[in-house]
């Protein structure tokens, strides 16, 4: 790798850092530590969610799903502005009304603080597993320059280096810092991903794209494959990518937390939707960069490319094929999409345990320095676990973006069958939310581990909301009738 590569790499780190550093001394409290201060502008919550959800799984292995198989994937764009806006006017306005600091504090209102602590610890063992599929993701094309370079360093180191300078930032400038870095680290990357495609188009074949067609690569609609297995056929992308929506974007501390630092309600709905439509367009983006790979290597596999997974073939081209500069621009991108997911994990780790589990357990709430130093010690705690659980994924045979995918969709279910419950069944109560949730998450994860290939990772979400709402449903029958709570406190206790 050449040295203007490295400039540019070090450099990004370099402003990350800066970020994080200009923002510490603006936290007064957790509101501000984890929201903010309810005070950020809706376009940059929109692109934050879109950084935050994106990371280096979309960067690197979206051109491997399109390589690998079609651009079906992008599908899954139209069943995430689906699910966004039932969000959207469903569940953001209770969220705000309450004002809460985490999706989860909704579940405490209406059932107890059993169910509110049960949600939490699923969100917290799943985002480390989730997250750290996407920290190893990064860790890929990292090992595949300094390989490149005669240097052998283990993806263990490479993940301590990204995890400690993400936590710096994030450690100092709590969810502001976290914000401002992602609004930089989106347009890295999308650039990125501009200028690969500007580099590939003019050396394609003759003949490319008749060629891409007559082997299925431009396939965009699937409306023949088993809507069962087949993880892209049209019903399961748009049902099973709609369900997904809302259980990430809807229940998940990590998005919540990000709107709920908007102006207001108004201001919330329009960065979930609008982060949809910008979702779309990356995904569509990463899709071609992937579908001009398949050209560029004339259609050669993994394997006989000298690779060891479909995952390295969009960092093989960018170590190999961009000129000086315009690697490391592509390279920090990749990082910048890695670091956005994991900052914000890390805040919204730091927020659920905080607020969802110690001063749920305690039952006092914490003064402003008391919370600060809490949330901080939180964070630090959280990254050093991150990189554990990020060398767990070190080895695998599928695209990492779709393993990434399942491993969230174990808990994503259960958590939005209990919203469901406490939204739509007056008569559920605490119990029949933690069993419905229980065994929708074992279920959900004998089925990950046990038989991945029976059913879709796109129907995950579908199958644990079913399990939650029929079982709880059937459970809250042994109580009488109640009418509507009147209020949040009247929901907690009719829930105890």
């Amino acid at each position: 790798m050449r040295t203007l590569d490295l400039i540019v790499i070090v450099a990004y780190l370099v402003v990350s850092l800066g970020i994080g550093l200009w923002m510490s001394g603006r936290q007064r409290s957790n509101e501000d530590y984890f929201l903010g201060g309810r005070e950020m502008p809706w376009w940059a919550i929109s692109l934050s969610v879109v950084a935050t959800e994106t990371s280096a799984l979309t960067v690197i292995s979206v051109p491997t799903v399109a390589y690998l198989g079609s651009l079906t994937y992008l599908q899954l764009a139209l069943g995430y502005l689906l699910g966004r806006i039932v969000v959207a006017f469903v569940l953001l306005p209770r969220y705000a009304a309450g004002r809460l600091t985490t999706a989860y504090g909704f579940l405490g209102q209406r059932f107890g603080r059993g169910m509110q602590g049960t949600a939490s610890v699923a969100f917290l063992l799943t985002r480390l597993l989730a997250d750290g599929v996407r920290m190893f993701a990064a860790a890929i094309p990292v090992k595949v320059i300094l390989a490149g370079l005669g240097i052998d360093v283990s993806f263990f180191w490479i993940i301590v280096v990204l995890s400690l300078v993400t936590v710096a930032y994030t450690y100092v400038g709590g969810i502001k810092a976290v914000v401002w870095t992602d609004v930089m680290q989106m347009g890295l990357y999308l650039a990125g991903g501009i200028v690969a495609l500007a580099v590939i188009g003019p050396q394609l074949p003759p003949g490319f794209w008749a060629d891409a067609a007559a082997a299925g690569k431009t396939q965009l609609l699937d409306f023949t494959s088993s809507p069962i297995s087949a993880p892209y056929a049209f019903v399961t992308a748009v049902v099973g990518g709609a369900l997904l929506s809302m259980a990430s974007h809807g229940v998940d501390q990590i998005i919540v937390q990000r709107l709920l630092s908007c102006r207001s309600v108004r201001d919330g709905q329009k960065a979930l939707i609008f982060s949809a439509v910008v979702v779309g367009v990356q995904f569509a983006l990463f899709l071609v960069v992937g579908l001009f790979l398949w050209g560029y290597y004339r259609g050669r596999s993994p394997q006989e490319m000298g690779l060891q997974t479909g995952d390295e073939i969009f960092p093989r081209f960018i170590v190999e094929g961009l000129p000086a500069g315009v690697s490391g621009l592509l390279l920090a991108g990749i990082l910048a999409a890695a670091m956005s997911t994991l900052s914000s994990s890390l805040s919204a780790l730091s927020s659920s345990t905080v607020v969802d589990l110690v001063q749920t357990v305690s039952g006092r709430e914490l003064t402003g320095a008391q919370g600060m130093r809490l949330s901080r010690f939180t964070t630090l705690v959280w990254g050093l676990v991150f990189i554990v659980f990020a060398n767990l994924f070190t080895s695998t045979d599928n695209p990492v973006v779709e393993l990434g995918l399942s491993v969230a969709g174990i808990t994503y279910g259960g958590l939005l069958g209990a919203f469901a419950l406490g939204l739509f069944v007056r008569r559920a109560r605490q119990t029949d939310a933690i069993i419905g949730f229980a065994v929708a998450v074992a279920v959900m994860a004998s089925l990950f581990l046990l038989a991945p290939k029976l059913v879709g990772f796109t129907w995950y979400t579908a199958i644990g909301l079913v399990i939650t709402v029929v079982l709880g449903l059937l459970l809250s029958l042994r109580h009488p009738a109640a009418p509507a709570p009147e209020s949040a406190a009247d929901a907690a206790r009719s829930g105890a």
